[in-house]
């Protein structure tokens, strides 16, 4: 099962080592077709566009760690998409040079809600906490 991630779930940021550390089998550099906003509340968004965002393609071995992630990006398959913070979907995910490496599960946020919470554009497509 592979995930895509782009903010607080990436090696090093704060949200990686309660959800992911231990379960992740291989963690490879990656970009997706999108747009990244930086939000005041301290994690970023994505949402659909021409740019790249930058992140890292998780892999692990137990699909059960979804539900975790799911809870944690305010996903509810069974909700209303409005009522979601994001929406989980499979996106194409590349390497830094280009390479198609396949599908994976990415959290992409409506473009109103990235309004209503106030996101900044970040034209390089990189977030970080620190």
């Amino acid at each position: 099962m592979r995930v895509f991630v782009y903010g607080t779930l990436k090696p090093g940021e704060p949200n990686f080592e309660p959800y992911c550390e231990g379960k992740v089998e291989e963690v490879t550099a990656a970009y997706t077709h999108g747009h990244l906003y930086a939000l005041p509340v301290g994690f970023p968004a994505m949402t659909t566009g021409d740019g790249k965002v930058q992140g890292v393609l998780l892999t692990f071995n137990d699909d059960r760690v979804l539900s975790d992630i799911d809870d944690l990006e305010d996903y509810d398959p069974n909700e209303a998409p409005e009522n979601n913070l994001y929406h989980r979907e499979w996106i194409t995910v590349y390497s830094p040079q280009g390479d198609v490496l396949g599908e994976a599960w990415g959290y992409r946020m409506p473009f109103w809600r990235v309004q209503q919470l106030g996101g900044v554009f970040l034209p390089s497509g990189c977030w970080s906490s620190h």
